[in-house]
C-alpha cells in the first residue's frame, strides 16, 4: 500500500542509494549525540535533522 506522503526516501532510486543514505544519516545523527554527550529524549531530533543536512548536500553533489 502507497503512501499519500512523500519522505526523503521517495527520492532516491535503487537500493544503493538508499542504504549510502541511511548509513550517512545514522553516522551524522550518532556525533550529534556524541556531542550532546549522548543526552536522552533527542533521538529523532537527531536523525530527522541529519535527513535534512545529508539531504541538502546531496543535492549539491547530484548537479
Amino acid at each position: 500500500m502507497k503512501s499519500e506522503n512523500t519522505t526523503l526516501y521517495d527520492s532516491f532510486t535503487g537500493t544503493s542509494d538508499l542504504d549510502e543514505f541511511r548509513e550517512m544519516v545514522a553516522k551524522n545523527a550518532y556525533y550529534r549525540a556524541e556531542k550532546r554527550g549522548f543526552k536522552d529524549g533527542f533521538d529523532l531530533e537527531d536523525w530527522f535533522e541529519a535527513e535534512r543536512e545529508i539531504s541538502e548536500q546531496r543535492r549539491y553533489w547530484r548537479r
